[in-house]
């Protein structure tokens, strides 16, 4: 097989945190030993409960964050022994699409200031004026035209919409190899978020560019990595990786089934019959407070006595990965 473009081998990541104000300081694993590869030109959909470490892992992979323990690979390479040209390489070719559109741009400077900088630092430019010039393309390749009517504007002058195609701009300004978009159509309203989600696809075929795609939405997921891959995330945890339509059409992890059952359907008769058991518990357990053994164990309908004592591996069951005593 292909060496994948960026990979995770065994990555955590623990922060201390405060509980309360006068209280002791606590370890949480944000990511918890996770292993996960994306190849060129693949998109993987990373989906989960909000909290569950997704944005965290997207950081740690675009090295915004070191990892406690555990190594991300670029192109085979540990990302954090990269020096000089090779560091500068990977950082140009790592780019993020952030999630708030609203605190993407300097408040104080225009748009054009946003989009040049990168161009000259990488010297895709020779000049500020070819850079104006190339900032004008990329403002026309994500529809913002005239160019010109949108290089001068502030960002308080700007809509959602628009900031985040600048955001977009941004990213690819410097033809990067991989993108993380974390949760990049969750603030837009949703007669904007499938316009947002097409441009990025579009922009995925024109440049062979990877994604890592962070969202809790099962719905945006399918709609994006339709032809890629989806990842389930869970406490910190990756409990399930398959196809797109293959994890949709068969979840086989029950947090996996419970969080598919939860997308609702215009039918109330299907919506009855969908045949998963009520879970033990809504409530979601805390990072400071992590049950023993299958970390879902307490939710899940169908755990055992195993699930309480030993923590799952992420296997191979019916040509996916999945992390289950139960499968």
């Amino acid at each position: 097989m292909a060496e994948p473009l960026i990979a995770t081998e065994s990555v955590t990541k623990v922060f201390s945190v405060r509980t309360s104000v006068f209280g002791a300081r606590r370890q949480i694993k944000a990511v918890d030993s996770v292993s996960l590869e994306i190849g060129e030109n693949e998109i993987l959909a990373l989906v989960g409960e909000s909290g569950c470490g997704k944005s965290t892992l997207g950081r740690l992979m675009l090295a915004l964050l070191k990892p406690t323990s555990g190594k991300v690979l670029y192109m085979g390479e540990d990302v954090w022994s990269l020096k000089g040209e090779k560091f500068k390489e990977f950082r140009r070719n790592a780019q993020i699409v952030p999630q708030d559109p609203y605190s993407t741009l300097n408040p104080m400077k225009k748009v054009v200031s946003a989009l040049t900088p990168p161009l000259l630092h990488y010297k895709i430019a020779r000049s500020r004026r070819e850079a104006r010039k190339m900032a004008g393309e990329l403002l026309e390749m994500v529809g913002l035209s005239p160019p010109e009517d949108f290089l001068e504007r502030y960002p308080c002058r700007l809509s959602g919409g628009q900031l985040q195609r600048i955001a977009i701009a941004r990213a690819i300004s410097v033809r990067p190899k991989f993108i993380v978009a974390d949760e990049a159509v969750s603030m837009l309203d949703a007669s904007l978020r499938i316009e947002i989600l097409d441009l990025l696809l579009d922009l995925q075929r024109k440049f062979k560019t990877a994604y890592l795609f962070i969202t809790h939405d099962f719905g945006i997921a399918r709609y994006f990595a339709r032809e890629g891959r989806i990842a389930v995330m869970y406490l910190g945890s990756i409990v399930e990786v398959g196809r797109t339509e293959e994890v949709i059409q068969n979840p086989l992890h029950p947090y996996t089934k419970a969080l598919i059952t939860a997308v609702p359907i215009p039918d109330p008769k299907l919506a009855r019959e969908r045949g998963l058991p009520p879970l033990k518990s809504l409530e979601v357990p805390s990072l400071t407070k992590v049950p023993p053994g299958c970390k879902f164990h307490t939710r899940c309908p169908y755990a055992e006595k195993i699930c309480e004592e030993k923590p799952p591996e992420l296997r191979e069951v019916k040509g996916r990965l999945v992390a289950c005593h139960l499968l």
